[in-house]
């Protein structure tokens, strides 16, 4: 007797309509893309029961001629340069933008929204600083857009929190969300290397870009962080309202000093709700306890906590970025891009859900601190920085001065305070005295130090 499950399963497959979708971008994620449609499309059809088939039809790209890494023959005629022509094709139904930027992908996401095209993205920049002009798009023409790919590469973060934790008040996020940063962290940690010698390292293996501006300097994290924030607190969130600050000025003293406490130093992305309703969010360089889940975030890799009223505490955890994970959350987004042009009503995408929140001013945000000051070796430096300190009623809980082994009798030498928990705002003011002192010979750094749980 024939299987009637077996014959249903195969004539949805063999039915199944195939979509068509307009790649924007075909460098290392557009192709990973194609790769794992070739590779697992039947598989994609299996599991949605026959409910959705994919198909690249269009391509765009700058260089025809260019050499690309795929599985299969791509063929040449679905390749254009003209964006235009891609989101004008009556067989794109479905709009994956990978070009990165904020300019041309922005013209391109937003001629898709109005040709009531799903957008798949993976750019954290074009949204955390063009969002709020593309979801109102995105409501007004009820088309979603898909961002799993923007945040924490192959990790699920964005689908957890829009689906599982639907039913959670967020009390807060705290993560590592750039692995390039991590990355070169590690390495100096692990291997004694300058912040320079790390970089060029991770450069070399391709972990880095030629220009790694936006991984060093904060605000890949940033954008990211701003990404979350939005998802949970469901008010659009303007860069300028953020505290940000990189990695650039990480010496191997401060690792060794973190290491002699029981900390780590990790760029941490903190988001944080307060009773008030405020919301807290900050990316810096931070110590945190050994003893901490997330020290142990090794490498490329990404991880990001979150406490639900409900749920309580759950990480997340997996590869940053890379062809392979980030190709499969862009396929992801796909196939739920797919199953919303399948329903006649529901927007599977985001809209904020806020029209206003508060994003709290950093100058108000409390933690402990390691400041690091660079002075002049002459007797009374620490009694002129920890009278100012003093004078803005900030605890110091130790000071110390490491010596250069191999410069014993250098004239400049870097001074360490571990301050007691005050409001930043508070530590700036005290800051803004202590370089004007003549023994102060540059700009204090300042990490935090973190109390995670």
């Amino acid at each position: 007797m024939e299987n009637p499950l077996e014959a249903f399963t195969l004539s949805a497959v063999n039915t199944c309509p195939s979509l068509g979708v307009g790649l924007a971008g075909f460098g290392t994620v557009g192709s990973g893309v194609w790769n794992t449609l070739d590779r697992n499309g039947a598989l994609i059809t299996g599991r949605t029961g026959g409910g959705v088939s994919l198909h690249i039809a269009k391509i765009l790209v700058r260089d025809r001629s260019k050499t690309r890494a795929t599985t299969g023959d791509v063929p040449a005629e679905i390749f254009t340069t003209d964006w235009r022509a891609l989101i004008d094709d009556p067989a794109v139904e479905i709009v994956v933008e990978l070009i990165g930027g904020t300019t041309d992908a922005f013209e391109i996401v937003a001629a898709a929204l109005k040709a009531k095209k799903p957008v798949v993205t993976g750019n954290k920049a074009l949204l955390a600083e063009r969002g709020v002009e593309l979801f109102a798009l995105s409501k007004e023409h009820d088309t979603p857009i898909h961002f799993e790919a923007a945040v924490a590469g192959g990790i699920p973060i964005i689908r957890t929190v829009q689906d599982s934790f639907i039913g959670n008040r967020i009390l807060a996020f705290s993560g590592i969300i750039n692995g390039t940063s991590n990355y070169i962290l590690g390495r100096m940690t692990d291997a004694g290397l300058t912040f320079a010698d790390a970089l060029t390292e991770a450069q070399s293996l391709g972990y880095a870009e030629a220009d790694p501006a936006l991984d060093v300097n904060g605000w890949d994290a940033a954008h990211k962080a701003i990404l979350l924030a939005t998802l949970a607190y469901g008010f659009p969130i303007h860069p300028k309202d953020i505290h940000v600050s990189g990695i650039e000025q990480v010496r191997p003293t401060d690792i060794h000093f973190a290491k002699s406490l029981g900390y780590v130093v990790k760029l941490l992305a903190v988001i944080r709700e307060h009773p008030d309703g405020t919301v807290e969010l900050r990316v810096q360089p931070s110590f945190i306890a050994k003893s901490n889940i997330l020290a142990s975030v090794h490498g490329v890799f990404n991880a990001v906590a979150v406490h639900g009223d409900t749920a309580g505490e759950s990480l997340f955890y997996g590869r940053g970025a890379g062809q392979n994970p980030t190709a499969s959350s862009v396929v992801a987004d796909l196939v739920e891009a797919a199953r919303s042009l399948k329903q006649s009503s529901g927007h599977r995408g985001f809209l904020p859900y806020r029209e206003k929140g508060r994003i709290l001013p950093a100058a108000e945000t409390s933690t402990a601190y390691y400041v690091r000051f660079d002075v002049t070796d002459r007797p009374g430096v620490i009694a002129e920085v920890a009278k100012i300190l003093a004078d803005h009623k900030i605890g110091i809980s130790g000071t110390h001065s490491p010596v250069n082994p191999s410069n014993p009798d250098a004239e400049f030498v870097d001074m360490i305070f571990l301050l007691h928990t005050c409001p930043f705002g508070k530590l700036q003011a005290a800051l803004e005295e202590i370089e004007q002192l003549d023994c102060v010979n540059s700009i204090p750094v300042v990490f935090r130090i973190e109390s995670l749980g």
